[in-house]
């Protein structure tokens, strides 16, 4: 992985924190995996903060915790670049806008609960949500496996949810164990550093 594991840049600021998660609460539409993308594209692309594989380890984290996943990765990402207070800036951060425009419209619910163009708005926002968190899926699946028998699990966790419909709990309790018994299958025949 190369260069995708050096984070050479400099923390950012806590105030660059909370105007940039406060931008990503403006922005983030789908419930939240429309975030990951905008995070990698600045903390890892431009900014450096954080490596790719790095970033895919808190969103994984951030998935497998009870709560809505922006608010977790926010918060994880927050307290691995500066800690706690790290962690409640950017929660503030992507939260503020949010709960600010909700207030808004329940204020005047009923005003854009029959407009037509608001519906139809919220249509297209739905539509462009999904190829955006595709992209976001794909670019960190590139760097997600040490191991090649990891993609096998990926595979039997895709159809444990999508056709068997397991609780996703449980996939990750399969996921974690999975990934112990690789990691030791790879370590015991000398191949710890596969792939």
């Amino acid at each position: 992985m190369g260069a995708d594991n050096t984070n050479t840049a400099e923390k950012p600021r806590l105030l660059r924190l909370f105007i940039d998660f406060i931008g990503f609460g403006l922005t983030t539409f789908g419930g939240g995996w429309s975030l990951i993308p905008q995070m990698q594209e600045l903390y890892v692309e431009k900014r450096q903060n954080i490596a790719q594989a790095e970033l895919l380890d808190l969103t994984s984290v951030a998935r497998s915790l009870p709560g809505m996943v922006v608010t977790n990765i926010s918060f994880l990402f927050g307290y691995h670049l500066r800690g706690l207070a790290g962690a409640f800036v950017c929660l503030t951060g992507i939260v503020l806008p949010p709960v600010l425009l909700m207030l808004l419209l329940a204020c005047c619910y009923d005003i854009f609960c029959a407009n037509p163009q608001v519906f139809a708005a919220l249509q297209g926002i739905r539509a462009a949500v999904v190829p955006i968190i595709l992209s976001a899926a794909l670019a960190l699946l590139k760097g997600a496996f040490r191991y090649p028998l990891c993609y096998a699990v990926l595979a039997l966790s895709f159809l444990l949810y999508s056709f068997v419909g397991l609780n996703c709990f449980l996939i990750i309790v399969i996921g974690i164990l999975c990934g112990l018994l690789i990691s030791w299958y790879y370590f015991k025949h000398g191949a710890g550093e596969a792939k």
